[in-house]
């Protein structure tokens, strides 16, 4: 497994301290679009647990967060009929950055710049403990998904696609 450390906050860490939510905090070498594989790999556990934040917008150019399983695509088709809404795309990459405060790769649902409703895949909730970015590259935080409902504005939704 990567090696636990402690690196600089972020602003993802500093709402999860603010709210007191426990986490673990692994830092390794970022793969240049590696993804949820490569991290997985880092972290030596199943990419499954490992959880993509995917800045996404609807019909309106509203921005919204979907948290997917690492080895999952998401239906945007079931995603927008779920959430009420036309159709949902993802984000440009620099206009996801604009609404998240994040580089992408580095991309955290946690201390955003903008307040978004947040999408996750509900089965995500059911994981004992799940792998997430804590808002840089090469950086993932260990949480228990039962703290997302709790200090974030969640909707449990159905939209996994095998990758």
């Amino acid at each position: 497994m990567a090696r636990s450390a402690h690196v600089s906050e972020t602003s993802a860490t500093q709402f999860l301290r603010k709210h007191g939510i426990a986490f673990t905090e692994y830092v390794f070498e970022y793969v240049e679009h590696g993804g949820t594989r490569a991290s997985a790999a880092a972290l030596g556990v199943d990419e499954h647990v490992v959880v993509k934040t995917l800045i996404m917008e609807d019909e309106k150019k509203q921005p919204l967060i979907v948290l997917m399983h690492g080895d999952r695509t998401v239906s945007t088709k079931n995603l927008a009929r779920q959430a009420g809404r036309k159709s949902i795309e993802p984000c440009q990459p620099e206009v996801a950055q604009r609404h998240s405060g994040y580089q992408i790769g580095g991309t955290s649902p946690f201390g955003t710049r903008k307040p978004m409703h947040v999408y996750v895949e509900r089965t995500i909730l059911n994981s004992d403990r799940i792998y997430i970015n804590g808002g840089r590259r090469g950086y993932l935080l260990g949480i228990d998904p039962q703290v997302l409902p709790q200090i974030l504005t969640v909707t449990p939704v159905n939209v996994a696609l095998a990758d």
